[in-house]
């Protein structure tokens, strides 16, 4: 039996952009019925509350308004939510440590039709507040982001970032170690997670491994050598990483 198609609002205040985007699902997402295009907050929030509607693609930054101040102004999520944005690199890291998905402009064809996917495949169409209020959470603190939402394969942790020991890789999953003693596997790769933790002082000194340079407590030398963790175990510092990788350590050397 087929799936019913994803009914979809399209919500941008520049009429291009809204004709781009229909435009595109209507060629390359057959599973996407776009339902309506609104450039207003007010006219979108009426749209979505007349009728039953499992996506939305919400731009941010629009004139005088947010696409956040949709959001806001509607108490229960019952749909899914893709951000469309021009290239913001401070919002992306905020949308990934969310798990929240996005699409930047202008358009790529490709990353479209795999949020697209995304959003087709999930158990339930939904964003859910404690994820949104993370995401406004990450966006409102400049100084660093606290808590990262981990996909794993019942649905989605929150973590204190402080609470990560390290990542290892296992294939196209990452298990994180935290200082609880627990143990999560999350379905994304280790690169993904290497992209949005490095500038939290995180380190990948190993192609299977990274680690939080706040848990190391000893650093053994060798020909790549390796350090001894807070939980006490030992990982592998490889040789191409050693130089870099005690330069953060002791930028004194």
């Amino acid at each position: 039996m087929p799936m019913k198609p994803l009914r979809t609002i399209i919500v941008d205040d520049e009429e291009k952009a809204r004709i781009n985007l229909k435009s595109l699902l209507e060629e390359y997402c057959p599973a996407v019925q776009v339902v309506a295009t609104e450039e207003r907050i007010l006219e979108a929030i009426r749209v979505i509350e007349a009728n039953e509607i499992d996506l939305v693609f919400l731009d941010i930054e629009m004139q005088g308004e947010s696409g956040f101040d949709l959001l806001e102004r509607i108490n229960d999520f019952d749909f899914d939510v893709i951000f469309v944005t021009a290239h913001d690199e401070y919002a992306i890291k905020a949308f990934k440590f969310s798990a929240i998905d996005y699409i930047l402009k202008p358009i790529n064809i490709d990353e479209l039709i795999e949020s697209v996917e995304k959003a087709r495949n999930k158990k339930e169409h939904l964003l859910d507040k404690e994820r949104y209020d993370m995401m406004i959470d990450n966006l409102k603190n400049r100084k660093g982001f606290e808590k990262i939402a981990l996909p794993t394969m019942d649905g989605l942790l929150f973590v204190d970032i402080k609470d990560i020991i390290r990542c290892e890789s296992d294939d196209n999953y990452t298990n994180f170690f935290l200082t609880t003693g627990k143990h999560i596997m999350v379905s994304k790769t280790i690169k993904h997670f290497e992209d949005i933790l490095t500038d939290h002082n995180f380190f990948r000194i190993h192609r299977s491994h990274i680690v939080n340079l706040n848990h190391i407590k000893k650093y053994i030398k060798g020909e790549g050598g390796y350090v001894i963790m807070s939980d006490e175990t030992s990982v592998l510092v490889s040789r191409r990483k050693k130089e870099m990788f005690l330069r953060l350590l002791n930028p004194n050397l």
